[in-house]
């Protein structure tokens, strides 16, 4: 709660809903996802370049793939197209997903940016089991339209995931691994 010091008494002002602390700079809906392999490991890329506000610094450029949610594109839909563009996987089976998590993004003073007018991304995660073959992955190829996001990829223990990303997702990936540890080998 807010106070307000004067020479009158004290005045207590109306708490102020997160809702309307971010109307100037909204949360960008995003969706993630977290795709296990058949030993309970996930998929995990190497950015190699930063995009905006979203950098990235050196020994932690890996992250799951995500991005952006199209105006009215269902969630699952958009998780479907988000792993396609950014690593090739058509092949995955649906095992849950969590509630709302945000994350802000660090201050930002570049050159203007698609992503510079949001405060951060608000994100739905999704758990998917993979059930192609790891010659399906190809994150370096433009799909879309879309340029490549990752140069590299491996598998990783999802409970080691955070560690390997930029400090202002930590503890969106933290939650993300208690939410899905059941699906982890």
């Amino acid at each position: 709660m807010f106070r307000v010091r004067s020479a009158s008494a004290p005045k207590r002002l109306p708490q102020v809903s997160a809702d309307i602390l971010t109307l100037e700079r909204p949360y960008r809906p995003n969706v993630g996802i977290a795709l296990f392999n058949p030993s309970g490991l996930v998929l995990i890329g190497h950015r190699f370049r930063g995009d905006g506000p979203e950098i990235i610094l050196p020994g932690l450029e890996w992250q799951m793939p995500q991005g952006g949610v199209d105006a009215g594109e269902d969630h699952r839909a958009a998780a479907a197209r988000e792993l396609w563009e950014e690593t090739g996987v058509k092949a995955a089976d649906y095992l849950g997903e969590t509630d709302w998590l945000i994350y802000d993004f660090p201050p930002y003073d570049g050159p203007p940016h698609r992503l510079g007018h949001f405060r951060g991304q608000r994100q739905k995660w999704f758990a998917l089991r993979f059930t192609g073959d790891d010659r399906d992955i190809d994150p370096c190829a433009e799909r879309n339209g879309q340029p490549a996001e990752f140069d590299a990829w491996r598998w990783e223990r999802l409970d080691r995931v955070a560690d390997l990303v930029v400090p202002f997702r930590r503890e969106v990936y933290r939650e993300v691994a208690k939410q899905f540890a059941r699906f982890a080998g």
